[in-house]
């Protein structure tokens, strides 16, 4: 009667285990393929679902374009000669007689440094008055300060010199080698050499980014790409703000992937492929290849081509999908570019829901066992 009773002991723990592990559910990362599919429009879901395609990668290839409007690139450059307001001066006056009018007795020379031009444009010099400095060059204000001296002292030679001031540096804040504040100077007269005079940028030149404030207006371009075409590297203007700060773009990846978090972007544009690598690839022990899914919010423009409509209104949810298996998979993930705020999604593999019920049943089969021996001995 005993064995009798074991013999049946296990077919109906095995039902039992099976019983248990139906009615509740498995623990997984997230959805499964069969999951989101069920969501789709198509289904009566609310979200779009797109397998990637040679046209869909194209129609989505859509990345934030960043430079300088042309009233940044049509700024001639500063004449290191022309005087503004707020520009300092030095001027320098030999008298050629032994009692000077501006200096000493035995001081042929008399220096006047740090000279400034006030918000109106003028200098006051003595004997000389008040001078009209801002717009003229500094050869301009020496012939005017030597016809106001010559009247009263003979033949005198003037020297002056520009100083930037006030009214011709910039400001440079951010992630640079020196922040502070620079004259614009025959060296530093646009925006790459004087980052280069600040020390240059202290983060990745990558996803290093430079906006320029101007006023009211405002410019912002990779620093790259100030290198790599001439025409953004615009001519400075006194007052300028320059803001060098990372990238903040990211993505979100989870799943069936090497790590799970957000993700900073690493360059200009990034595509699926190397967003995969930089979480560490596809788990190899969980992940469905067949299953990359990228989940992001389209622009209605760009979701109407790729779903070839024109009744969208407003931004749509969409689900892409790539399956790397296929034989052109791989080059789809390398096109397919993501975008800031997207959410990379790895299914797992069908097999590892199926051993969570072994798992399940096995455990439970030997937790009833465990029980029947205990409650039979």
């Amino acid at each position: 009667m005993k064995s009798v009773y074991f013999r049946w002991a296990r077919p109906i723990v095995t039902v039992a285990a099976l019983a248990a592990v139906s009615s509740c559910g498995l623990p997984q990362v997230g959805p499964n393929k069969r999951q989101i599919f069920a969501g789709s429009v198509q289904k009566e879901g609310d979200a779009f679902v797109v397998s990637v395609n040679d046209r869909v990668t194209r129609a989505t290839a859509v990345v934030p374009a960043l430079g300088f409007s042309d009233a940044f690139k049509n700024a001639a450059t500063l004449g290191s000669d022309t005087i503004r307001a707020g520009d300092v001066l030095g001027i320098t006056v030999y008298e050629n007689v032994d009692d000077p009018l501006l200096g000493v007795e035995g001081a042929p020379a008399t220096v006047l440094e740090e000279v400034q031009v006030d918000g109106a444009g003028f200098i006051f010099i003595p004997y000389a008055g008040r001078i009209k400095a801002a717009g003229n060059t500094p050869d301009a204000i020496r012939r005017i300060i030597t016809n106001k001296l010559g009247e009263q002292t003979p033949d005198p030679q003037v020297e002056v010199r520009r100083a930037a001031g006030d009214g011709s540096t910039v400001s440079l804040i951010g992630a640079v080698g020196g922040q502070g504040v620079y004259a614009i100077q025959r060296p530093t007269r646009t925006l790459g050499t004087m980052l280069a005079q600040a020390g240059g940028v202290t983060i990745q030149p990558e996803i290093a980014q430079v906006t320029v404030i101007r006023g009211t207006q405002r410019g912002k371009v990779w620093l790259q790409d100030l290198y790599d075409h001439p025409q953004l590297d615009i001519a400075l203007r006194g007052g300028d703000r320059i803001l060098v700060e990372e990238d903040t773009r990211s993505f979100t990846a989870l799943g069936a992937t090497g790590g799970q978090a957000q993700v900073p972007f690493e360059s200009q544009t990034l595509s699926a492929l190397e967003g995969i690598a930089q979480v560490g690839g596809l788990n190899a022990a969980t992940a469905d290849p067949t299953g990359v899914f990228v989940f992001r919010n389209e622009p209605e423009e760009v979701a109407a081509q790729v779903l070839g409509r024109n009744d969208l209104q407003g931004a749509q949810r969409m689900v892409y999908v790539l399956d790397l298996t296929k034989p052109n998979g791989m080059f789809m993930a390398r096109d397919f570019v993501i975008r800031d705020g997207d959410t990379l999604y790895v299914t797992e593999a069908p097999f590892t829901q199926w051993n969570k019920v072994i798992s399940a049943i096995t455990g439970t089969a030997s937790s009833a066992a465990g029980l029947t021996t205990l409650s039979g001995g």
